[in-house]
This record gives C-alpha cells, structure tokens and sequence, in this order.
C-alpha cells in the first residue's frame, strides 16, 4: 500500500530547496515548471464524474445521477477505475507530446457527493443523489476505483463541494446556507466523512457559499475543525473555481484580494483554482500570509504528486492509448447505462414484440439528440447513438420507423421563421400512421447544469419548478390525445411532474443521460433484451409548491426521510418486466416472519440473509433494500432509513441468497446539539425491493418485509 509518510518526507526535502517564489508558484492550479529542481508544469484541474471528460476521447458513462440509480457499488468501482485507467492513457501520451494543459492530469474532480436535498438544484444529476447513506457507499467505491490498490495513486479523487451545498445556483457566490448541527452531522457531511476516513481520498474541494456565515473556502469550521481536526484528513484542499475572490466581491467578508487571499490560506486551503493566490507573496510582505503557510500548502501537493509518482517510475506508465474508449470499458459503459433505467410505469405494453408491430414512431426533442445523452462534464465520444438510432439498429428493415422531433427542447417553434409549434402537424402524422409511439421528453445541459454553463440564464442552471418546458407539455397531450399507445421516456437529470404521464400514457421510463452510445441500450430495454432495474436515488414530487423555499436548508419536509406527503414516485422505486420475491429474510442466522421481534446484541451486529426468487422466465435483475427506524427516539428521522442494498442476478427461476450487513451507524441518531448517539429501544427493519411506505406499496403491489428489533 501507499507510504503516505515516506511521500509527505520526500515532499519535505523538495519543497525545502525552493525559494519562496517557487512555493507560491506552486499553489494555483496551473502550476508552472521548475526547471531546476526537474518538476515539470502541472495542472492540477481535471474531471471525471462519468468518465474522463473535456480532453478528448473517452468512454462516455451515463451522468452520475444515473449511475446512482443502478445502486451498485461493484459497478461505481469499475467506473472509477475506467476513469483512471484512461486518465492515465492520457496523461502518459499528452505528456510525451509535452501537453501538460488543463484536463490533462490525473488529479479529478470528482466525485460530487453534495446532497441532492432540492430537485430544482441545476447541478444534483453531478451527484448521487439525496440520501446520505447512499451517497457515502457509491462515493467511496467510485474513490477506491479511480485511486487503485497499488504502491502509487492510479489517479487523485476529490471530494465536492465541501460542503452544504446544493444551489440555488444564481446566488451561489453570495449565498449564506444556514444548517443546523443536527442537519449537518446526519445531512450533509456523512458522504466527506465517509471518503476522507475510510476512502483516503486525496483532496477536498471547497465549495462557493458561505456554511454558518463563513465562506466554505476559507472556513476554520469547516476545513482546520472538522476536516482536519475531527477527521484527521492528510491530503490537500482545493478552492472551487474563483471561489476565493467570492470573499471580497460577493461575500463581503474581506476587503481585497490580499485578505481573501489569508483567510484562504489561514483556513487551509492549498489549492486555488482560480488567480487569487497569484498575490500570495504580496500578501506575505503584508503580513498577511506566513512563510510557514505557504511551505506547508506547497508540501501538501507536492506529496500529493509523489503519491501518484509523478516523479517516479510507476506499474501505470505502460498504460497506453489503445485503452481509451476500448471495447472492455464500451461494455462497462453499456452495463451502467442497463442497470440506470427506471421503469415507472407498464400497462403491459413492455416489452415490445417487433413481430406484432409493423410501424413505431418515434417522436420528441430529445430523441435524436446527443446533448441529451450525455449530461455535463462530459468527455467526446467517438460514436453516438441516440434513441432513434438505437431503435433504428435494433429493428432493422424489420419495422417501418417514423420520426418527428415533434417541436423544439423549449422554444415555441423549430424553425425561426416558422408558426408557433410547427412540427407538431408532423409529429401528429407519425403518431397517427404508428402502432406504437415512443415519445422522448426531457432537458439536456442546456437547461439544467452548473451557472454561467447552461442556456437558461434566467435561472442560472437551475430548474424554476418541476414542469417540462411548456412546448413539450403541449406536445405530450396531443400526442396521447390521438388515442396510440404512447411510451414516455423522460431523459432529465432530476425529478420532474410526470402525473399526466403516469395517468396517461402506457408505459413511462426515466433514462437520465445515458452516456454517448445509449441508445442501442435503451433500445434493448424496450425490446426485452434486457429489463429495467433501476431504482430511484432522489424523490419525484407531485409538484414544486410542495417543497420548502429553494434557499431554505433545513431538512424539514426535504427527501424522502422527511418528507411527510404522498409522492408521485419514492425514492427506492423501479419496477421490472418480470417478477421476483423475497421468500426469505433471516437476522444473524434466525429465520424473520413478519412483525417478529428479536434482541440487537449489544455489540449492534446485524446480517441479514435475503433469499430472492426470480419468477420471471428470463434473467433478472432486482435491488434488495434494507431500511431501518429507531421507533422510541425523538430524534430519528420521520420516516425510515436507507440503511444497505444489494444488486442481484437472477436467472429465470433461480433463487439466490444474498448477505447484507447493517452497519453501526445505523443505530444511531444524531441529537438538535449535532451529536450522534446510539439509540435505545426498538427498531424497525424493513426489507423490500422498494422504501416500506404506502406509495410504493400501492406502485408495485408488494409489501416489505418488516420485524422489529429491540436493545
């Protein structure tokens, strides 16, 4: 294993034989050479949230959000280490051609694991969606992927944004998030926890805002109490983006970039991305910064750059190009495309049969669109295959496909001259003259992503409500008005109000953005080559009129675990083409019925053994879910708790047992005053396919099974 000891020694004695203006120099995130001392330039800003992105070609991934839906840790391994194994590839070869630009590194920014608490955020399909517990695993097996196992760090993971951060994205760098004790020990920190003391990530992104007043990017709570103190983090502290000139232009809490440049650097801060710390040295005449801060930050990335043996020979050197978007990773792809889906909705009309349909229109904005497949932060793909493609290849000459793109993502019209909704006439016909219609509705980045990236400016990347842009609302009734059978496929980052779907059409799927050469999946799925197995990592409202204000940021009335109304779709729920069962459930080797009540050992050891039973006449894939309440405690979580999972396999009547264990933590609660305690009393453990609640109940017709134990 890595020798993190021997690295920070080794970056000790380099850093000790520059000059003060060489340290410096070493601080922003394009770091120039130094010639001298044999340290080439580097730039320390790369990302790799869905794969390698913004330097080429590279295997495409579904967006992270969807990657979070196939809840599978395997799987978040394989990409994490897709990512590195490319980052690597290019690295090795851009570096031979003396390219060490921007997204050329092996220090990723990645992964997001901020709470995805409020739907109409821009930027939560970056993340894993809103549950804490959910959002730790799949973070820390993405981190244990991309940094290898080996004597050096395949690549550098980071964690962002740290922390309390989810929008609203046009106030970002100026905003106040104001977060209770309680709602930052059990809401918004447990994922940084995670991937700092058990993942060993190597760097922690701050984010823009202010947390409690200070802004995240120079906060001694944040980055000198917890991070460090608490926590014990090792590795270096990475500004987001012109985050610190935020302190004096827009959070007004310094007055000039000398001070903003201090409080950074007092708090902890290594790594500015962005030109603040270009005045470091003018701070350090001033006053302001010492010496001994600069040295440490500057020791900081230089042990960092030792971990991945950037001045080294390293077992990754022989990495080449051949391995970039090759067909071991293609798949790896197309897997996590597969396991994304979301099944919301089947009248019985999925899957299709091709030999009983001789015409299928395909029809909607984001059916031939490549923006809609692949999401932000996205690297190039060397092939491309939308909806329509993937449907065209999958039926061949066998089925007559119509296409319409049926009116514009959100403009009132297609053609700049033409009337207002001037494709709906042809989408009309293709309905009309198809026995079948799959209808592709949805954003793309253009509309929801990160401020200052996207096309809305009016919102600044976020979504003002959950409604689909109005011309896509009015072409989505038409089209279910002609009386077709009508498949709704939703390719959307985030929750949207699809009640006129659920009600109307016959069958309704949510696709995320899955990744460059989507289509031919999605076509597979609909053709029953594979089946859905998805599961929701966020909450689908009824409407936005539910939800507490945008820039309110207590938990109250947020997510699943709180949210005390009826939803349209529950986090946890997708359904299948065929049927599975849970016909066993057994706790520390003693068989559970349902209500049964059993003794938690004081030690707080719980295994569970699920035996799941495919009925379905071909393979399945179904996600065990184990949820969890402390009933006598007045400090739980209104509603239960995600608290483990598990992907299985089937195939056609298999039946198979699969483990799971419910760790310690999930037996506590954590008090108004931010303390996690162990609770006392009895629990309620639900195992399911789904949350143990009404709605998913009333969703799949399946109840969970539910026993409780006592301590």
């Amino acid at each position: 294993m890595r020798d993190r000891k021997n690295a920070a020694r080794r970056a000790k004695e380099l850093v000790s034989k520059m000059t003060i203006e060489e340290k410096a120099s070493q601080l922003t995130y394009d770091s120039p050479a130094i010639p001298r001392l044999n340290i080439p330039a580097y730039n320390w800003w790369n990302e790799g949230l869905h794969g390698v992105a913004r330097a080429g070609v590279a295997t495409s991934f579904p967006q992270a959000i969807g990657m979070a839906a196939a809840f599978d840790t395997e799987l978040m391994s394989e990409v994490g280490n897709v990512v590195a194994v490319e980052g690597r590839a290019k690295y090795n070869t851009y570096a031979n051609e003396n390219d060490r630009g921007i997204y050329k590194g092996l220090t990723f920014w990645s992964p997001n694991v901020n709470i995805f608490r409020d739907p109409r955020w821009g930027r939560g399909h970056e993340t894993y969606g809103e549950d804490p517990y959910l959002t730790s695993e799949l973070g820390h097996f993405f981190v244990e992927g991309l940094q290898g196992d080996g004597e050096y760090l395949k690549a550098a993971a980071c964690a962002k944004h740290f922390a309390v951060h989810s929008g609203p994205e046009a106030i970002r760098h100026s905003f106040d998030a104001k977060a209770t004790k309680k709602d930052m020990e059990e809401t918004y920190l447990p994922a940084f926890k995670k991937l700092v003391k058990e993942s060993n990530v190597e760097a922690v992104m701050g984010a823009y805002n202010r947390t409690n007043g200070e802004p995240c990017c120079g906060s001694n709570t944040l980055l000198k109490d917890i991070l460090r103190g608490e926590w014990g983090f090792e590795g270096h502290v990475v500004s987001d983006c012109w985050a610190i000139k935020d302190f004096h232009e827009n959070h007004m809490v310094t007055s000039d970039i000398y001070e903003s440049a201090a409080m950074a650097m007092e708090a902890g801060c290594d790594l500015n991305c962005g030109n603040v710390y270009l005045v470091l040295l003018s701070a350090l005449q001033q006053g302001l910064v010492t010496e001994e801060q600069i040295t440490t930050a500057a020791e900081r990335m230089m042990t960092s750059r030792i971990l991945l043996g950037l001045f080294d020979e390293t077992e990754y050197d022989s990495i080449g190009f051949d391995k970039i978007e090759c067909r071991e990773h293609i798949d790896i792809a197309n897997k996590a495309t597969a396991e994304s889906v979301v099944l919301f909705k089947n009248n019985g009309i999925l899957p299709l049969d091709k030999s009983k349909i001789s015409t299928i229109g395909v029809i909607g904005p984001n059916a031939n669109s490549r923006a809609a497949l692949v999401g932000n932060y996205h690297g190039t793909s060397s092939k491309y295959v939308t909806v329509l493609e993937g449907i065209q290849n999958y039926v061949g000459d066998d089925v007559r496909v119509y296409y319409s793109e049926g009116c514009h993502l959100f403009i009132d019209r297609v053609e700049p001259l033409g009337q207002r909704q001037d494709r709906l006439a042809e989408a009309l016909t293709v309905a009309k003259n198809s026995d079948v219609v799959v209808l592709c509705l949805g954003l793309d980045e253009t509309l929801e992503g990160e401020e200052g990236d996207t096309g809305n400016s009016y919102a600044s990347g976020d979504k003002p409500d959950l409604n689909l842009p109005e011309v896509q609302v009015e072409l989505m009734k038409a089209v279910i008005n002609t009386g077709k059978p009508v498949i709704v496929l939703n390719m959307t980052g985030s929750a949207m109000d699809l009640r006129f779907a659920q009600d109307k059409a016959e069958a309704v799927m949510q696709l995320w953005y899955p990744g460059a050469r989507g289509g031919d999946v999605i076509a597979k799925l609909l053709f029953g080559e594979l089946s859905p197995s998805g599961k929701l990592p966020v909450t689908f409202y009824n409407d936005s009129a539910e939800l507490p204000e945008f820039e309110d940021y207590s938990m109250k009335g947020r997510t699943y675990r709180y949210f005390e109304k009826t939803t349209l779709y529950p986090f946890g729920y997708g359904l299948t083409y065929g049927d599975a069962d849970i016909t066993e459930v057994k706790y520390n080797d003693l068989t559970v019925s349902k209500d049964s009540e059993m003794a938690l050992g004081s030690d707080n050891k719980c295994e569970l053994t699920v035996t799941v039973k495919n009925n379905y006449d071909k393979e399945l894939q179904e996600v065990v879910q184990v949820y969890i309440k402390a009933v006598d405690s007045p400090y739980s979580e209104p509603n239960a708790k995600l608290c483990g999972f598990a992907r299985v396999k089937l195939s056609a009547g298999e039946s198979k047992a699969v483990k799971l264990s419910i760790n310690e933590q999930a037996f506590t609660v954590v008090t108004d005053d931010g303390d996690r305690i162990n609770a006392t009393g009895t629990f309620k453990v639900s195992v399911g396919f789904g949350q143990p609640d009404e709605r998913t109940k009333e969703l799949t017709g399946k109840e969970s099974i539910s026993f409780k134990l006592v301590k």
